[in-house]
Parts: structure tokens; C-alpha cells; sequence
């Protein structure tokens, strides 16, 4: 048996790893110390679990140890990356360069800096979700200073092609930030190899706490400079100050080993899941739409949109048996169609009427079944009471 409502929104955030809440405890309580503050025990035992959080998350991304920042998570490291290259090179050009499907927190923070006077350039997607590298290439000039492109789109799932991307701008000579929130711990990411510059990560979507995230900077080949948005004690390389939360930061630790420990196992499974889940719908449902490539995406998601429904009615019919959502968990309040969607060039209509799984861990093929027999007879309500209806 299974609990209702179904968990299918692991994009937004993932539940806490009891495993990961084991390694946490102790730094609750036990060894409570202030990891900068030194001279003590108390104070030594949390030095030391941050300096070994530290280095599992460096060898996660195939960097050193020096060049993980620990932040509060994505949206933090994603205004530190920009705003701190921003400010740190302001002689050397004011161009930036971005895509249309980014997640508000990196598409606010340049529509911010557009109006201190930077220039903007936001690149458009095919209808797969994927932006032309030859657009990019055309689209730099000598005063860029700073790509930003996310790995793994936090709504469609789609993996852009980030080694590409990352040789365009190093052979340019231009930064290249990427936003990995969706994409750590489900697909290998080596810094050196894919030309990554800086990169923002989070706990919360791997079954780790909320809270807690990383920025890799890089320090040679080239060195990036980057400026700091928090002032204070200057933790972190004087580039995050603030007392180092480490309860959390083991959390965030544990939570990328335990995902490097089942990464290919976990991908095939939830691959299979959701392909089962995708047969079915597209086989039941008439006027039913993949978002998103379907073949360049994360194993655990699905986009869809679905012809002839009220925007929102279905999830509001499905909401006591299955916890989903249509967009980003970080603008659901909103009533506008999602930015990710309209830009693969969805109709307001289509872009209303979505729905994101996100399947994880916790999911199991019981409920992908209960899942999709709820969805195809919702739709089947829903538009018989359409029908029926009068105009």
C-alpha cells in the first residue's frame, strides 16, 4: 500500500533521506560547535565534518576542495555566481548572456542588472527546449563577460548541451556559469571536463535538507574573481560570510553520496517509471503533449499539456490523491502561463494546462500505476462535464 496524496513533484523538493538524517543529528546536538571559531573540541568537530563535506562534494564535480562555497542553496549561489563576476569585472565589459527557460532566480538577477545598465541578450529555444550553440557563438561580443546556461531545466527536464557551450566560451575567453539544482546527483558533472566556470548546486531536490547549497568557483585555467553579496566575518574565503550551518552541510554531503552511490541504478529506474507513465498517457489521452525533448531530459521528468482543460481545474481535482504540480515550485502562486512553455511555444492555453511529475527515490511502480489511471480518468471527467456544459 501506498500513502495519498502520490508524492510526484520531486523537481520542487524531495523528502529527507532518512539516512541523511542520521549523519545530520549529531552536529544538532552533540558536536554543536561554531566550525570558524577553533581554540576547542567542540569547535575542532565541526571543522572537521565541514572539511570532509567539503571534499565529497568537490570529488562529486571533479574539483579541488578550495573551490566549493557553501550557500544557503541554488537561488543564493545563483546571485553570488552573477552578481559577484558582475561587480568583480566591470572593466572589462557589460554584455551578459542567458536563455529563455532559465529559473527566475537567474533570469530576475539579469533583468535586475539590466536596469543598472547592463546589457542583455536572452536567448530563445527550438521547441525541443534546446538553445543553438551557433546562436550563442553569434551572439557574443568583446565586451561579454558572462554566460549563464543551467544544466538540466527545473521544469521540462531538458539537459542542454553544456560541454559545448562551455568550450564556445572558454575558447572566447568568457565566463560560463551554469545553475546544476536539477542536475546534481542524477547525471555526472565534471567541471573540467564540460568548461565550467562556476556552478550552483542544492540539497533539497536529492532527498537532503533544505537550507543548504554550493557554489564551485574556479581558481586557475582561468581564475574567476568574484566579488561578495554578504558581508561579515569572512567565512568562506571572504566570499559567503555567516556562521557555517553544519548540520546541514553534512546533509548536503550525505545527500550527493548516497545519489553517486546509486546514480546509474536510480536513472534506469525512474526511466523506466516514467516511460511507463508516458506510454500510457499518450496511448489514453487524445490532445496530449510531450514538453521537452524526449530523449535529452532527466530520467525523472515528465511535461505534459493537455488540449481542452481549465487552467488549474485538473490539478484542483487532483490535489487529494496526487501532489503535483504544472511549473516551477518557485512561482506556482502565479496565474501566468509558465515562461518555460510559452518560450517552447505553447499556447497560453497549453502552457496553463501542464502538468510536471517529478518522479524520485521514494517512488515506487504501485503508484505510477494508481497514477496513471487517476490522471486518464480525471481528463475523461473533466471533459465529459465540459461537454456537457452549456456554452
Amino acid at each position: 500500500m501506498f500513502r495519498e496524496p502520490i508524492y510526484l513533484d520531486y523537481n520542487a523538493t524531495s523528502p529527507l533521506d532518512p539516512r541523511v538524517l542520521e549523519a545530520m543529528l549529531p552536529y544538532f546536538s552533540d558536536h554543536f560547535g561554531n566550525p570558524s571559531i577553533g581554540g576547542y573540541v567542540y569547535s575542532w568537530e565541526a571543522e572537521a565534518a565541514v572539511k570532509k563535506a567539503r571534499q565529497t562534494v568537490a570529488q562529486t564535480i571533479k574539483c579541488s576542495p578550495e573551490e566549493i562555497i557553501f550557500t544557503s542553496g541554488a537561488t543564493e549561489s545563483n546571485n553570488l555566481a552573477i552578481k559577484g563576476v558582475v561587480e568583480a569585472n566591470l572593466t572589462k565589459g557589460n554584455h551578459l548572456i542567458t536563455a529563455a527557460t532559465e529559473h527566475s532566480s537567474v533570469l530576475e538577477t539579469f533583468y535586475y542588472l539590466k536596469k543598472l545598465g547592463f546589457e542583455l541578450t536572452i536567448l530563445p529555444v527550438d521547441p525541443q527546449g534546446l538553445i543553438d550553440p551557433e546562436q550563442l557563438k553569434k551572439s557574443l561580443k568583446p565586451e561579454t563577460i558572462l554566460v549563464s546556461i543551467m544544466v538540466a531545466n527545473n521544469e521540462i527536464g531538458v539537459l542542454q548541451p553544456i560541454g559545448l557551450i562551455g568550450e564556445i566560451c572558454h575558447h572566447h575567453q568568457i565566463l560560463f556559469h551554469t545553475d546544476a539544482a536539477q542536475a546534481i546527483g542524477k547525471i555526472d558533472l565534471d567541471v573540467e571536463r564540460l568548461n565550467i566556470d562556476l556552478m550552483s548546486m542544492t540539497a533539497h531536490k536529492i532527498c537532503g535538507p533544505k537550507g543548504i547549497g554550493a557554489l564551485y568557483v574556479r581558481r586557475k585555467n582561468p581564475r574567476v574573481n568574484l566579488l561578495p553579496q554578504l558581508h561579515g566575518g569572512g567565512q568562506e574565503r571572504g566570499l559567503r560570510s555567516g556562521t557555517l550551518a553544519t548540520p546541514q552541510i553534512v546533509g548536503l554531503s550525505k545527500a550527493l553520496e548516497l545519489a553517486n552511490l546509486e546514480i546509474d541504478l536510480e536513472t534506469e529506474r525512474l526511466k523506466e517509471l516514467r516511460e511507463q507513465l508516458w506510454q500510457y498517457l499518450s496511448r489514453e489521452i487524445e490532445g496530449i503533449h510531450l514538453n521537452g525533448h524526449a530523449q535529452l531530459r532527466l530520467a525523472n521528468n515528465l511535461n505534459v499539456s493537455i488540449e481542452g482543460l481549465e487552467p488549474n481545474r485538473l490539478l484542483r481535482e487532483l490535489q487529494s490523491k496526487i501532489a503535483i504540480s504544472s511549473g516551477s515550485a518557485c512561482s506556482w502562486s502565479t496565474s501566468k502561463p509558465s515562461h518555460v512553455l510559452r518560450a517552447l511555444g505553447r499556447s497560453d492555453q497549453l502552457a496553463q494546462a501542464s502538468l510536471r511529475f517529478g518522479l524520485g527515490r521514494f517512488t515506487t511502480e504501485p503508484e505510477i500505476e494508481r497514477v496513471k489511471i487517476l490522471i486518464a480518468e480525471t481528463v475523461y471527467s473533466l471533459r465529459r462535464w465540459r461537454d456537457k456544459s452549456p456554452d
